[in-house]
């Protein structure tokens, strides 16, 4: 399915952290709609070469292994480029809770080297990956971009700071920026290893492999999961606006409906056809309990429309999981 209508030929791209999950997914959509350039740049911190392997035979791709703590990589990395995705980050809450310094570096220096980077080079566009968790504790649902609580996490702190950085340099520098507030993002080549793996890849991989399965809390909390063709389309479509008024905002991604922890458990047993049982434990802290979005701002400014729900998108991320564990 197709988020644009322009050429996209004569255009070139940058995507940061474009060997990671979402970031490979956006590489993947530009290329196979003919992107004149797109550039990877990434330092394999979190993102993966398996993901970008594919890639290599499309002439219009470039891989640079660097990291966007270094202000020269970034420049370099800008030099030709249209349009921005910035995806390079360290995720997840635990981890910032656990190394905040590491999560500040990437995530706020990291940010601000390419931001500037990109007005340095007269980037027409830089769309950004912000994060649902800006919302703190504000306790309202459905989650609208201009009530926003108190931070929970160090991540959070630096997904808000990101926002913060996004507006001045649109107030100063009349930089285009777009930000993306996104919400439980899953899919295929979501990373199922490591300390800080995201829930759906853990609970297919657990299920299919009989291994233990840990659920925080009591598995009531909420979240709006949101398949990663959406948050593809909202970067193609923030990076591609020519509406004036789309510029210097943030925008929730996701779909607009929410689903229990235990509901998604249930669900993913019942596509494997496996009566695996999970494990309660404490909940998690820095966690928010219930998560919805209200989308209608993304959709007036930017044309944004969710193409997949969530079960829909669960049935492709089970399926690709299933094919890789069997």
């Amino acid at each position: 399915m197709n988020f644009h209508t322009q050429n996209l030929a004569d255009k070139s791209f940058l995507v940061t952290g474009g060997a990671g999950f979402i970031g490979s997914h956006i590489v993947e959509y530009l290329l196979k709609n003919g992107a004149g350039k797109v550039r990877v740049l990434d330092n394999l911190s979190t993102g993966f070469l398996k993901n970008i392997e594919p890639f290599k035979q499309y002439p219009a791709f470039e891989f640079t292994e660097g990291d966007i703590r270094d202000f020269a990589t970034c420049q370099t990395a800008c030099i030709g480029i249209d349009y921005i995705s910035h995806q390079a980050a360290l995720g997840s809450v635990p981890r910032s809770i656990k190394d905040p310094v590491t999560s500040n570096e990437v995530n706020v220096s990291g940010f601000l080297n390419m931001l500037t980077a990109a007005k340095d080079s007269g980037v027409k566009t830089f769309v950004y990956a912000s994060s649902s968790s800006v919302y703190g504790d504000e306790p309202n649902l459905p989650k609208v971009e201009d009530r926003v609580g108190n931070p929970l996490s160090p991540y959070a702190v630096t997904k808000k700071t990101n926002e913060l950085y996004a507006n001045v340099f649109a107030d100063l520098y009349g930089t285009q920026v777009v930000g993306l507030r996104y919400f439980n993002v899953f899919g295929p080549r979501q990373d199922p290893d490591g300390p800080y793996a995201a829930v759906i890849p853990l609970f297919v991989s657990g299920i299919i492999n009989q291994t233990p399965v840990c659920i925080n809390g009591d598995g009531e909390q909420t979240r709006d999961f949101t398949f990663v063709d959406n948050a593809v389309q909202a970067n193609v479509r923030g990076m591609l606006s020519e509406n004036k008024a789309a510029f210097g905002q943030a925008y929730n991604v996701a779909v607009g409906e929410n689903f229990s922890v235990n509901f998604l458990y249930q669900a993913i047993r019942d596509m494997l056809g496996i009566a695996h049982e999970a494990t309660y434990r404490e909940p998690r802290s820095g966690d928010i309990r219930n998560s919805l979005a209200d989308i209608s701002k993304a959709n007036t400014l930017l044309g944004y429309e969710p193409t997949q729900r969530f079960l829909d998108g669960l049935q492709q991320t089970v399926a690709f999981f299933k094919e890789k564990y069997s």
